[in-house]
């Protein structure tokens, strides 16, 4: 079931294609670079966290185009967060992350005069970073669908509703292990915080009144192309 609705989105096709161009740059490089994917792992879990802390989580523009292309980016996401359109990572955001950071570490080991910077950046990149991409869209979907889960995908899954609904500044992790640099950026909810803290007001629209202009233009925009019934339109103005 989850894989199918991977598989039915066309970022997640593209994240696999970067992987597999990426892996075969690499059978012709040395083997040793391979070893190199290993770093796009931690790489991309940074990429992960300051995306959504620092991108995704913009306060809400005032202009409504660029508020469309937020709330399509992530506040449709927390204001419908079982719809499984509005799940995944948009192309429009896929595709400059890979190649910034494709750029980025090709980049960075040609200026250091690296002569395998190119297998360098497929590795890290690439390989590395595109698997743990996909990783993270696995955890993501897992969370959101209610499907039976590992012990790791159950833990995941009760740390990313702790940011859905009941802070929203804390836990931008969604990738396992990732919650280190939580703990790290001051951003996790420790258990005795938990049992005291009240839910954010207003969690699923981030804050914002829930019958905000903005929201209901953009509401009106992307529910047919996303299946948003009348109903449920409706009943997010009012929540």
């Amino acid at each position: 079931m989850r894989l199918r609705l991977m598989l039915s989105h066309l970022s997640i096709w593209t994240i696999i294609g970067t992987v597999l161009a990426g892996a075969a740059l690499l059978a012709s490089g040395p083997a040793w670079v391979w070893g190199l994917a290993l770093l796009g792992i931690p790489a991309q879990m940074l990429n992960e966290y300051s995306l959504h802390r620092y991108l995704f989580h913009l306060p809400p523009p005032k202009r409504q185009a660029a508020f469309n292309l937020l709330y399509r980016l992530h506040y449709g996401h927390h204001d419908f967060p079982t719809n499984p359109d509005l799940i995944f990572a948009p192309l429009f955001l896929v595709v400059p992350v890979l190649m910034v950071n494709f750029a980025l570490v090709w980049g960075g080991f040609a200026l250091a005069g690296a002569p395998w910077a190119l297998d360098a950046a497929a590795a890290i990149v690439a390989v590395g970073g595109g698997l743990t991409f996909l990783a993270y869209e696995w955890f993501h979907t897992t969370a959101h669908m209610p499907v039976r889960k590992t012990a790791i995908e159950r833990h995941v899954a009760t740390l990313h509703n702790q940011h859905h609904f009941r802070d929203f500044t804390k836990w931008f992790h969604v990738t396992a292990g990732g919650e280190v640099i939580d703990r790290l950026m001051g951003t996790a909810i420790d258990r005795d915080a938990l049992k005291s803290a009240q839910r954010i007001e207003f969690i699923r629209t981030l804050g914002m009144q829930p019958d905000d202009p903005r929201l209901l233009a953009a509401r009106a925009r992307y529910a047919r192309r996303y299946g948003l019934s009348a109903e449920e339109v409706s009943r997010a103005a009012r929540a």
